[in-house]
């Protein structure tokens, strides 16, 4: 029996569309766009700014 109704997300690295469901990495599609993204959080090329810190804040 097929499944028909397999959840596929884009992987935020990479762009490849990737199961959701049995995926050990997701919201990657492997292990490599996860250390990537991670990479990327270390290097701080991603960085939250204060305002947007701030903006959450008054939003609660």
């Amino acid at each position: 029996m097929e499944k028909t109704n397999i959840k596929k997300v884009k992987c935020p690295t990479c762009g490849r569309e990737t199961e959701w469901e049995n995926n050990p990495f997701r919201p990657f599609c492997s292990e490599k766009c996860k250390l990537a993204d991670l990479h990327r959080w270390l290097t701080e090329e991603y960085a939250l700014t204060e305002n947007s810190f701030n903006h959450q804040q008054n939003n609660k």
